[in-house]
């Protein structure tokens, strides 16, 4: 059993969360809004904490899974924030999906108090943190991962360090760009299928066991044909991604064409009420010009 904390429970993090309590871990957790936490101990037991710096006062690693790299400095920053509350030699593993530059400036600030900072982005959706079988991808050094490590895979399928802080995000960034791509040809290749007649069900059931395989057609198409994506990994989120991925692309001279002309038919379904709905939904704007 290992003391820990975790700081946020949105729709990731309240189940990634959970499965560290049924784990045997002695969790602590910290919410903005103090109704979520309180449902979360009701349902898993484990405590709560008024503010992040009393969430991780005494705890062996510290988590957290927030929005953005403002949102995790709020809960970081301050005499209130993670930082002020973690002892040296402790550890804290990031889940945020943020830029490359905030988890290096975290890094610093958590080096010079003797603390070990993973950047650890993840991937697998809503699904992939009830059912407890995540890719986490870390930036950071060996050890504060070595120690890490048996702990996030109360919640990981995958957990792999993938070079100095800031290689987490950057592979997630390559995640994202991936799969906007992806779900866009599978979008256009969709539409196309319905429109010309085909059985869609029988189309997706043949070439899923060719080349036109995916994790997205094996677990979007048939809901895309249906016109269902009031669920899953949320427009708003993935713009936030994207805008992140784009963001980087510029500083390193990499061009993403597809990513960004791929942004902005997001940024349609967006203007067509679907903020919330899965990034799937790039269906939606071919099925219903």
């Amino acid at each position: 059993m290992t003391k820990v904390a975790f700081i946020g429970l949105g729709v990731m993090g309240y189940p990634m969360a959970g499965h560290l309590k049924n784990g045997g871990h002695d969790v602590t957790v910290y919410n903005r809004t103090a109704a979520k936490a309180e449902k979360w101990v009701a349902e898993y037991g484990g405590a709560s904490a008024p503010s992040p710096r009393e969430a991780v006062t005494g705890v062996e690693i510290a988590f957290s899974c927030v929005g953005n790299d403002a949102d995790l400095r709020s809960v970081v920053l301050g005499e209130d924030g993670i930082l002020a509350g973690l002892g040296s030699g402790k550890i804290f593993v990031d889940h945020t999906t943020a830029s490359a530059d905030v988890a290096r400036e975290i890094f610093g600030l958590a080096k010079d108090r003797g603390v070990g900072f993973i950047d650890a982005p993840v991937s697998g959706g809503q699904a992939g943190a009830e059912n407890g079988v995540l890719t986490v991808m870390c930036g950071g050094e060996q050890a504060p991962f070595d120690s890490a490590q048996p702990v996030i895979d109360c919640y990981a399928r995958a957990c792999t360090l993938m070079g100095p802080v800031g290689s987490g995000q950057l592979t997630k960034m390559v995640n994202q760009i991936c799969i906007a791509g992806l779900v866009q040809g599978l979008s256009e290749g969709m539409n196309f299928g319905a429109k010309a007649g085909l059985d869609m069900d029988l189309v997706i059931d043949v070439i899923s066991k060719g080349a036109a395989q995916s994790w997205q057609m094996e677990n979007r198409a048939k809901t895309m044909c249906a016109g269902k994506f009031d669920f899953g990994f949320a427009v708003d989120w993935m713009r936030k991604d994207m805008s992140i991925s784009l963001a980087e692309a510029k500083k390193h001279g990499a061009r993403l064409p597809v990513a960004a002309l791929v942004d902005q038919f997001y940024a349609q379904v967006q203007a067509r009420g679907g903020q919330r709905w899965d990034t799937s939904s790039l269906m939606h704007l071919l099925a219903n010009d």
